[in-house]
């Protein structure tokens, strides 16, 4: 654990659930890596953004890895001026898309790997039979950032905005991950939400054993393989966004993004 100005934060039992969910499923991803958490001394941007600095430089100094963020909040005008801090050399970012309709950041910068969400259907045995977009997913077109060029394939889509998500996850509350964590589950309880996506993400990309330099290299290398079942499952079942009407399809959407890292024979 690193405080990220060198004190420990006001102690917050719903900031210590998460902390739980993002080290366990990290963990449970990638069982050999490193895992460093950083502790931000508040919920504001600028202490956020101060702890990503912490991160990016430790793991830029343990060789290259990856940065989970299952935070984020409404876009703003100028959220393009921060999207710099998601830059170090040898890192890649992953960040969560929301548990709402529409879009946040910094699941919206081009410098992020966006994490939507899906849920698991299961038959009377619990054997998996099928992945679904989670109705509640972030996702979207970004109100400021403009399309990159690594979802130029998508154009027709995305139209001339960054589109989010780019890859997804179980994030269903009602088909989530067991987190242990005694102040507030009192041991083990189920946990949902894109916040599980963004560190299971990060955990496979991680275990996966060969870093990309930055997130643009990352992205580039998800959006050249897109419609290769060997690396992503297409989810073709199930919407998002109610009011803005996005379903899923063959193919990347607005739920789901390039698709899941999970087959439909167990996950």
């Amino acid at each position: 654990m690193v405080y990220a100005t060198g004190t420990p934060p006001k102690a917050d039992s719903g900031w210590g659930l998460e902390a739980a969910l993002d080290i366990e499923w990290a963990h449970a991803m990638a069982p050999h890596a490193k895992i460093y958490l950083v502790e931000a001394a508040s919920n504001s941007y600028a202490d956020l953004l101060s702890a990503v600095n912490v991160a990016s430089n430790y793991v830029a100094q343990a060789g290259g890895g990856e940065v989970s963020m299952s935070w984020g909040g409404s876009e703003f005008s100028f959220e393009r001026f921060y999207d710099g801090y998601f830059t170090k050399t040898g890192v890649v970012y992953f960040a969560a898309a929301g548990d709402s309709a529409g879009t946040i950041w910094p699941s919206t910068s081009p410098n992020v790997v966006s994490a939507g969400g899906t849920t698991n259907s299961r038959d009377a045995s619990g054997n998996l039979q099928a992945q679904l977009a989670w109705s509640s997913t972030g996702g979207g077109p970004s109100r400021y950032e403009s399309r990159p060029s690594y979802q130029s394939a998508i154009s027709q889509v995305v139209g001339n905005k960054r589109g989010t998500p780019d890859v997804a996850a179980d994030a269903d509350p009602n088909t989530g991950v067991w987190v242990y964590n005694v102040p507030d589950c009192n041991g083990w309880c189920i946990v949902g939400g894109t916040s599980v996506a963004a560190p299971v993400w990060s955990g496979i990309v991680n275990a996966a054993g060969r870093f990309s330099s930055s997130s643009q290299v990352e992205l580039s290398t998800i959006y050249s393989n897109l419609g290769k079942a060997a690396d992503f499952t297409d989810i073709t079942q199930g919407s998002c966004g109610p009011h803005q009407g996005y379903v899923t399809g063959t193919g990347w959407d607005f739920c789901t993004g390039a698709g899941s890292a999970f087959g439909t024979k167990g996950e």
